[in-house]
C-alpha cells in the first residue's frame, strides 16, 4: 500500500509525463496513419511495446507466469489493444486529435457500466447520476459536428462512434482484468496483452500493408507512439498507481485531452470550439463521478 501522504514532489511530474504522452500519441496516431493505414499503424505501435517490456519481463522472471495465463492475457489484448488501436487509427483519418481525445474520456464510464452489468458492482445514485451526465456530455459534444455528420466510411459520424466503441473494449478489458487477472502482475498483463494484441494483427496488417514505402516521418511517430506513448506509458502509470492508489492515477484521464488538444492546436491548426469544451466539462464530471471520485451526498 502506498502512503496518502507521498509528497506531490514524488508523484506529480509522472502525473504530468503520463497525461503528456498519451495525449501525444493522438497526434502520433494520426501522422501514422495516413501513411500505413488503420491496422498496420496499430500493429507496429503494440509490436514495438511488446519488444519494448519483454527485457523487463525477463529481468523480473515473470516469464513463466505468462505462460501460465497466455489464452486471458491474449483476450486482453484484443480488448486493450489490438480493437481499440485499430478503431482510433480510423477514426483520426476522419475526426480531429481534440475530438478523439475527448471522447476517449468515456473509458471510465463505460468501464463503470459494465462493471454493474456484468461484475454485479452496486451503482449509488452520485454513481448513477454519473453515468446520465457523462453520456449526456457525450450527445452535447458529438452535437458539435451534427450538421456534417454521416455514417459513411469516409464520415465522422463512423469515426465517433469508432472511438466510443474502442472506448466500450477499454472498460471491458479493465472489468476483463479484475474478474480474471487481480491477482497478476501488471507488468506480465501488460506485455501478454501487448504480445496477444501483436499476434493478433500481424497477419490483417502483412494483408493490408501499404504498397507505398512508408516514409520516415512516419515510421518514427509510430516509434514514439510505441516506444513512448505504450511501453514508457505503461511502466509510468504502473508505477504512479504503487504511488498513489488507483483512484488518482487513474485521473490522468482527465488531463490527456488538454494535451491532445494543444498539441492538435498548436501543431496540427485544429480548432477548439465552444461544444468541445462544454462537451468535455461535462463528458469529465460525468466520468469523475460515475467512477467515484466525486460524490454527491453521503458516499456509500
Amino acid at each position: 500500500m502506498t502512503s496518502p501522504k507521498l509528497p506531490w514532489r514524488q508523484w506529480v511530474p509522472d502525473f504530468v509525463l503520463l497525461s503528456l504522452l498519451w495525449g501525444s500519441s493522438f497526434l502520433f496516431m494520426r501522422e501514422g496513419v495516413h501513411a500505413f493505414g488503420p491496422i498496420a499503424t496499430s500493429w507496429v505501435r503494440v509490436f514495438l511495446a511488446a519488444l519494448m517490456l519483454t527485457p523487463v519481463l525477463l529481468w523480473r522472471r515473470e516469464i513463466s507466469v505468462l505462460h501460465q495465463h497466455w489464452r486471458s492475457t491474449l483476450m486482453v489484448g484484443l480488448m486493450s489493444s489490438g480493437i481499440p488501436f485499430v478503431l482510433y487509427a480510423y477514426a483520426l483519418q476522419h475526426i480531429s486529435t481534440g475530438m478523439s481525445s475527448i471522447l476517449n474520456a468515456t473509458t471510465p464510464l463505460f468501464g463503470a457500466l459494465i462493471a454493474w452489468v456484468w461484475l454485479g458492482d452496486r451503482l449509488n445514485p452520485s454513481r448513477a447520476l454519473g453515468l446520465a451526465v457523462g453520456f449526456a456530455g457525450v450527445v452535447l459534444l458529438t452535437s458539435d459536428v451534427t450538421s456534417h455528420m454521416n455514417f459513411s466510411p469516409e464520415g465522422s459520424g463512423l469515426a465517433v462512434a469508432a472511438c466510443l466503441v474502442a472506448t466500450f473494449f477499454y472498460g471491458l478489458a479493465g472489468n476483463f482484468i479484475k474478474r480474471y487477472l487481480q491477482d497478476v502482475s501488471p507488468m506480465v498483463t501488460t506485455t501478454g496483452s501487448l504480445w496477444g494484441a501483436s499476434l493478433v494483427l500481424a497477419l490483417p496488417a502483412w494483408w493490408w500493408w501499404p504498397e507505398q514505402a512508408p516514409p520516415l516521418r512516419a515510421w518514427l511517430a509510430l516509434g514514439a507512439a510505441g516506444l513512448l506513448c505504450t511501453a514508457l506509458a505503461y511502466v509510468l502509470y504502473f508505477r504512479l498507481m504503487l504511488r498513489t492508489g488507483p483512484a488518482k492515477a487513474m485521473t490522468v484521464t482527465y488531463l490527456i485531452p488538454v494535451f491532445a488538444n494543444l498539441m492538435g492546436v498548436v501543431l496540427l491548426d485544429e480548432v477548439i470550439t465552444h461544444w468541445m469544451l462544454l462537451g468535455g466539462v461535462v463528458i469529465v464530471l460525468g466520468t469523475a463521478l460515475a467512477s467515484g471520485l466525486l460524490h454527491i451526498g453521503q458516499p456509500r
